[in-house]
């Protein structure tokens, strides 16, 4: 049984580390600084509201990427729940919650960018 949890781990962590690759290379082959990020993400020169907004996809984006790989450890555990019923509800419990997130970020993507149409030509 412990032997299952650490082959589980390993693959977990493999493929937070092959995903993580990129990152650390595009990382290593520029220069790290306060500046080169901000520019890179849009947070160089735009105003108050434009600098909100890209946090808040930046924020939303990620809790999307959170949500999805959510799912993907749910299928992993119904995949590997071999006829375990206690194993199989909780592959169901995660996959649903995972997609009640996901559509929960969505929604609040909708609303960031109707907010931020809608204030688009607001003057003081």
């Amino acid at each position: 049984m412990k032997f299952n949890k650490l082959a589980k781990l390993a693959v977990i962590a493999g493929s937070v580390g092959m995903m993580a690759l990129p990152v650390a290379s595009y990382a290593a082959a520029t220069s790290f600084s306060v500046e080169s990020i901000g520019g890179s993400i849009g947070l160089g020169n735009a105003d108050l509201k434009q600098t909100v907004i890209n946090i808040l996809n930046l924020a939303l984006g990620l809790l999307a990427l959170v949500a999805v790989v959510m799912i993907i450890v749910g299928g992993f555990t119904w995949l590997t729940a071999s006829g375990n019923e206690e194993k199989v509800d909780k592959a169901k419990k995660i996959i649903s919650a995972a997609v009640i997130g996901l559509i929960i970020v969505l929604l609040a993507w909708a609303v960031v960018i109707f907010v931020a149409r809608t204030t688009a030509n607001v003057t003081q």
